[in-house]
């Protein structure tokens, strides 16, 4: 034991003793007297009743910490008396000890069902009477030490409480300011329409979807999810989003786009965040990203796939199509290689980006919903358009999973509306 951490010697710096109130009951004045001496001899204060009557009285103006009472007394016995003071409102517990000359089972028995504490035979020894009240003491002091720890602790949990409430506005607020990084949930251009979802598992999360005009003719789209969940990934959804908001001198996207073929097109974006992500932010926080570019035109469309799950390509006769090959994540190798995707859409086809947190759904009993199920969900969906299916689409992937979702829920759906029309075909 080191002499920083060796007990101290008693000295003036120890705290004194607590001087312990004992009220003593005995219907004999000799005997009181006898008794007191011996208490107070031995550091106690004293005050004292002849009967249980006037004990009590003193015990709800007193409220002393023991109580050493005779069990023959008139009109109240000392058994009544205890559990009279039972029944009392007290601050802190008292200790209570009976006096008989009957030591048997039996009264033992009913004295402690009565609530005394502990028991002395008449006549008293004194040593035995100091040895029994110091016991007494050990226990009230634990009930006191007990009282205090309660205390405290309810005062942190009252704090915590607050702490807490305080952070769940927070987190609303948050949540309002995340879902206004989504300017626009919809959008028309041509016969080409624009749908978004974005539903975060928690308050906030790390799931961000867009789109942006370029140009008369063209659309930029992307859908993000940072790692894990809450502050972190919300943050830096907050700042990927400053990378894709409209504004042109933000957009790198935009930027990129506009400055022609020599721009490199999607994947050049996918390797500015890479190289942004491992050169300048100080995490171990990564991405996966789609960005597409989408002449609305045309209906013709080159997208970069960076470990986001593949984009489902449901034609206008109904077939379901799983694009890409994956592509690695953003934020994670230094020369990583992304997928490059280039088709067309036509009349009736329509585009789904889809987040893990859909396609990695999950029953009570492990089985993720995958791109079978979300080919199934299509569909039975095929008939409904824009936000009436992605709506549909959420509430199928929140009953698969029985409404335990652990993963934001986000979605980019893109429809060439023209001439053609989206048919449902049969499971077989």
């Amino acid at each position: 034991m080191t002499a920083a951490n060796r007990p101290s010697p008693l000295s003036d710096t120890a705290p004194p003793k607590q001087k312990r109130l004992v009220l003593l009951v005995d219907d004999s004045a000799a005997q009181r007297r006898l008794l007191a001496r011996l208490l107070k001899r031995g550091g106690y204060d004293v005050i004292e009743a002849a009967n249980g009557a006037e004990a009590l009285q003193l015990c709800e103006r007193l409220a002393p910490d023991l109580v050493l009472s005779d069990w023959v007394m008139p009109e109240m016995t000392g058994l009544q008396f205890c559990a009279a003071f039972r029944q009392l409102s007290r601050p802190n517990y008292g200790y209570f000890v009976l006096l008989t000359s009957n030591a048997d089972a039996h009264a033992i028995t009913e004295g402690l069902q009565a609530g005394a504490d502990d028991f002395l035979t008449k006549p008293v020894a004194p040593q035995e009477l100091l040895a029994r009240l110091a016991a007494g003491e050990r226990i009230l002091r634990i009930e006191e030490e007990l009282r205090a720890s309660n205390t405290q602790l309810r005062q942190a949990l009252s704090q915590l409480s607050e702490t807490q409430a305080a952070m769940e506005r927070d987190l609303r607020e948050a949540r309002k300011l995340q879902q206004g990084l989504v300017r626009e949930r919809s959008g028309r251009f041509g016969q080409i329409e624009i749908s978004l979802l974005l539903r975060p598992a928690g308050h906030i999360g790390g799931d961000l979807v867009g789109f942006f005009p370029i140009g008369d003719d063209r659309l930029g789209l992307y859908a993000l999810d940072v790692s894990g969940h809450g502050v972190t990934a919300a943050l830096l959804t907050a700042q990927l989003s400053v990378h894709l908001s409209g504004s042109s001198d933000q957009n790198i996207a935009l930027r990129g786009a506009l400055g022609g073929a020599d721009a490199g097109g999607p994947a050049a974006l996918a390797h500015f965040f890479n190289t942004m992500m491992l050169e300048e932010m100080n995490t171990d926080t990564y991405f996966t990203m789609i960005y597409a570019e989408l002449n609305h035109m045309t209906g013709h469309l080159r997208m970069v796939q960076a470990g986001h799950p593949h984009p489902a390509l449901q034609r206008a006769d109904g077939t379901v199509t799983h694009l890409g090959a994956g592509g690695m994540p953003i934020g994670v190798f230094e020369s990583p290689l992304f997928d490059e995707i280039d088709i067309t859409l036509g009349p009736g086809d329509r585009l789904l980006i889809a987040s893990d947190g859909i396609t990695e759904a999950t029953t009570p009993n492990g089985r993720q919903l995958g791109n079978d199920g979300l080919e199934a969900v299509m569909r039975t969906n095929a008939f409904l358009n824009g936000h009436s299916f992605l709506e549909s689409m959420a509430w199928s992937v929140s009953e698969y999973c029985r409404g335990e979702r652990q993963d934001d829920m986000s979605a980019v759906l893109v429809e060439f509306r023209g001439t053609g029309k989206v048919i449902r075909l049969d499971d077989g």
